[in-house]
């Protein structure tokens, strides 16, 4: 029979009681990780959603960028050129933006909500807005191959210039942080999914008419109703890109309205996200 010394047992219950204090006691909760840092955790929700969202919404991408390039054959029957096919080719591209961005992330945020999908990354030490910002990054970012295809078809259609299609360098993040803002908002918001859903075929339905058709034709107050949509900076400053000489300080506004109006969207989605997820 072996003999343990006093001391070696002395010195395991000692080690046993440090460990054992850092447990919470019955009917306390257990101290959660610190959370992550905003960057890091951006990246990671970006990279996550970017890769569900190229194998679940190619089929879709392909539908709103032959949806766009349809209006636009639609509108060369009625339209020549000048001032209004610049309108249509760029409510057409910014068009695909819109129903990637705004309809399909309200969607998402809306089922998300319904089927509880939130009480995931509620568990998670991930800041609400890596995940608001994330999901929008991802979602803007998916749009950009049918965004250019429409807009160098639009240009090869109406016989309009490319030179400065490099606009669509500003025009697709920025117009997309507006309205991916915007349609996280109204999937979160949204008491149903299926109301999440019809404002964001709402949403869409609203970019395609006050996008596409001309300003110079539509009637005084649906005018009105057309600057209160934050797609329309971005129509606007691509529609001035295809001047022989732009005017550049527009085209700056423009794109600033945009970002100014993408960073209240987000921030509005964010913490939409919050009241969600906490409820």
């Amino acid at each position: 029979m072996s003999v343990i010394p006093a001391q070696a047992v002395a010195g395991a219950g000692a080690r046993e009681a440090r460990d054992t204090s850092a447990w919470p006691e019955d009917g306390q909760a257990a101290p959660l990780a610190p959370s992550a840092r905003l960057l890091p955790a951006l990246c990671a929700v970006y990279r996550a959603q970017l890769s569900r969202a190229r194998v679940a919404r190619i089929p879709l991408l392909f539908v709103a960028t032959f949806q766009s390039i349809g209006i636009m054959v639609l509108m060369r029957g009625v339209v020549d050129g000048g001032d209004e096919a610049r309108a249509v080719v760029s409510g057409s591209a910014v068009l695909v933006v819109a129903f990637v961005a705004l309809n399909l992330l309200a969607q998402y945020f809306g089922q998300l909500r319904a089927s509880g999908g939130l009480d995931h990354y509620a568990t998670l030490p991930v800041p609400p807005a890596a995940v608001v910002l994330g999901a929008a990054a991802a979602y803007a970012s998916f749009t950009v191959p049918g965004t250019v295809v429409t807009a160098v078809t639009g240009c090869l259609l109406f016989q309009l210039p490319m030179a400065h299609l490099w606009v669509l360098a500003a025009v697709i993040p920025l117009s997309g942080a507006a309205l991916a803002g915007l349609g996280a908002a109204l999937g979160l918001l949204a008491p149903r999914q299926e109301l999440a859903t019809l404002c964001g075929q709402l949403g869409m339905s609203a970019a395609l008419l006050l996008g596409v058709l001309p300003a110079g034709r539509l009637p005084a107050a649906i005018a009105y109703a057309r600057d209160l949509l934050p797609s329309t900076y971005g129509v606007e400053a691509l529609a001035r890109s295809f001047d022989a000489h732009p005017d550049w300080l527009a085209v700056a506004a423009d794109l600033g309205v945009c970002a100014a109006v993408g960073a209240l969207s987000l921030a509005v989605a964010t913490w939409a996200y919050r009241r969600a997820a906490t409820r």
